[in-house]
C-alpha cells in the first residue's frame, strides 16, 4: 500500500540497526505505525510489537493482521471462504439500494456528484462489501471482523483514481480504475508473541505501554495525514460523515498532529521522548523535515545516555525505485539512542 513516509523500502536498515544497537530489545512500540510495514517486519523477526496509529483505517490494517497469529476460522459465520463470498457480491443480490451506498453517492460520478475517486462499479462494490461485513459483525469474533475489514481497506487503493494519496483525484480515469476491486486474504505472520494494535494519540499510547524500544516515524512536514487518506478513513469507519469541498473531505479537527506544525514540532518530540517508558529510542526522519538535523539531534542528545547517540543517513529512495536519488539532496535519517533514565525512575 502506498503511504506517505512509508518505510517498506527501509525496513531492512531499521531492523538491522535494532539488532546491532539494541541486542537486548525483545519488545517494540511502533507509535506511528501507518501501513504497518515496520510492525510486520518486526513481528517477523520475533519481536513483540505494540502498533499504534491515530487514524482508524491504519489501525484496521494492523489490527486485522498484526494481532493475529493464525488465519481466522469463521466457524460461527458458516461461510467457508468469506473473502471469496465478498468478492462475488452483487448489488441486486444484497437488498441494498444505491441511495444507501455512501461511497457511490459521494466519491464516484453520478447525477449528484462529480468526484472521480472510483468507477461506479467499484464504488458500489466497496459499499456493499463494507455493509456486508458490518451486517455479519454479531457472527464474527473481533479478529475475524478486522481481518475482513483489513482485506477491504488494503484492496481499495488498487482501484482508486489517485496519484498516490486522496488529497485529490485525477481528472482522467487511470487504467487501474477499470479493474474490478478484489479482496485478497491478508498475510498473517505466525509468532509465539502476542502483538497488540491501538488506535490512540501517541501520548495515550506511550502512557499505556512499557517496551524495550520505541520506534517513531512521525510526520516530517506541514501536511496533515488525514486529508491524504480521508476516503480510506471514511470507508473504514463507514460513519456517513458530513463532508465538504471538491474532494469530499471529512472533518479532522481532532486528528491534527503537532508534528506537522513548525511551532510545535520540537515540543511534540520532547513530549514523546519523555513519555516513552523504554530503554532505546529510534526515530525515522529526513534532512528536510520541519526540524533541522541540528535541532532534532540536540533534542535526542538531551535525553540520551552518554556516547549512545547515533545518526544514520541514507540516500532517499522513491517508492517505485531501488535507485538512490543522489540529485535531490534528500536523505532518510535514523536517530538512535539509549534513553537516560531520570533520577528516581
Amino acid at each position: 500500500m502506498r503511504y506517505i513516509g512509508g518505510k517498506a523500502l527501509l525496513t531492512s536498515e531499521i531492523i538491522g540497526t535494532i539488532q546491532k544497537k539494541a541486542k537486548q530489545a525483545g519488545s517494540v512500540i511502533d507509535v506511528f505505525a501507518g501501513s504497518g510495514a515496520v510492525s510486520a517486519a518486526l513481528k517477523k523477526q520475533g519481536y513483540q510489537v505494540y502498533s499504534n496509529d491515530f487514524l482508524y483505517f491504519s489501525y484496521v490494517l494492523n489490527r486485522g493482521t498484526l494481532d493475529l497469529n493464525e488465519t481466522p476460522k469463521f466457524d460461527r459465520l458458516g461461510i467457508p471462504d468469506p473473502i471469496q463470498y465478498l468478492n462475488s457480491l452483487k448489488l441486486e443480490d444484497t437488498g441494498y439500494k444505491l441511495e444507501d451506498c455512501f461511497v457511490y453517492r459521494n466519491y464516484s460520478p453520478n447525477e449528484n456528484c462529480d468526484r472521480m475517486y472510483f468507477q461506479n462499479k467499484n464504488a458500489i462494490k466497496i459499499d456493499i462489501i463494507r455493509k456486508q461485513i458490518e451486517e455479519w459483525k454479531d457472527r464474527l469474533s473481533e479478529d475475524e471482523y478486522f481481518y475482513l475489514l483489513a482485506a477491504l481497506i488494503a484492496a481499495v487503493p488498487y482501484v482508486s483514481n489517485i496519484a498516490g494519496v486522496y488529497a485529490a483525484y485525477l481528472k482522467h480515469w487511470d487504467a487501474r480504475t477499470y479493474r474490478d476491486i478484489e479482496l485478497k486474504a491478508p498475510v498473517i505472520i505466525p509468532s509465539s508473541q502476542k502483538s497488540v494494535s491501538m488506535n490512540l494519540d501517541y501520548t495515550d499510547a506511550l502512557g499505556k505501554v512499557k517496551a524495550d524500544l520505541l520506534y517513531a516515524d512521525p510526520p516530517y512536514n506541514a501536511r496533515q495525514y488525514l486529508p491524504n487518506y480521508h476516503v480510506l478513513e471514511t470507508i473504514a469507519l463507514y460513519d456517513q460523515p458530513d463532508i465538504s469541498g471538491v474532494t469530499g473531505l471529512r472533518s479532522y479537527d481532532r486528528q491534527k498532529s503537532k508534528f506537522c506544525m513548525k511551532s510545535k514540532a520540537a515540543e511534540a518530540f520532547e513530549t514523546m521522548i519523555q513519555l516513552a517508558d523504554v530503554r532505546y529510542i529510534m526515530i525515522s526522519y529526513n534532512n528536510e523535515g520541519l526540524l533541522s538535523t541540528e535541532e532534532l539531534t540536540a533534542i535526542c542528545k538531551k535525553h540520551a545516555k552518554k556516547h549512545s547517540f547515533r545518526l544514520i543517513e541514507m540516500e532517499y529512495r522513491r517508492y517505485k525505485s531501488k535507485i538512490p536519488n543522489h540529485q535531490s539532496g534528500l536523505k532518510e535519517q535514523i536517530y538512535f539512542f539509549e534513553k537516560e533514565r531520570e533520577s528516581g525512575a
